[in-house]
């Protein structure tokens, strides 16, 4: 878990207090010693992800930002994907975290722009931000 603000965006934040009330309402009723402390490790876990937490607000200007929708062109493939923060990345659901290289490549840049990111990412077409 890195220090500092932990970026989210109005769904991961919810995301995050469904973990903590499930985590709670599994230890009122859990009675067996070792998953009392998992569930407990695990509650101060999402503890600290929520006081830290802070709502991106979206970008206005067109540029890919934190929050972004963005499509990509890549090697004659398209993809598309929305920048999300490290909890809520889920790659099979299209949310990629701010920290992964392919968003961490795209932040800033607006349609048409080309990034010519490191190999194996190589030449990226911003296509789309919304």
């Amino acid at each position: 878990m890195e220090d500092g603000p932990n970026p989210v965006t109005p769904e991961g934040l919810a995301q995050i207090e469904a973990h903590l009330a499930r985590l709670e309402s599994a230890l009122k009723t859990e009675a067996n010693v070792l998953l009392r402390e998992t569930l407990a490790r695990d509650l101060r876990y999402w503890e600290i992800r929520k006081a830290s937490a802070e709502v991106a607000a979206p970008s206005a200007d067109g540029a890919a930002a934190f929050g972004s929708r963005v499509t990509v062109r890549r090697k004659d493939r398209i993809q598309a994907f929305r920048i999300v923060g490290v909890d809520e990345a889920d790659a099979a659901k299209g949310l990629i975290s701010f920290r992964a290289p392919l968003a961490a490549a795209v932040l800033g840049a607006r349609p048409g722009d080309i990034i010519d990111a490191p190999e194996p990412l190589g030449e990226i077409e911003l296509v789309s931000v919304a």
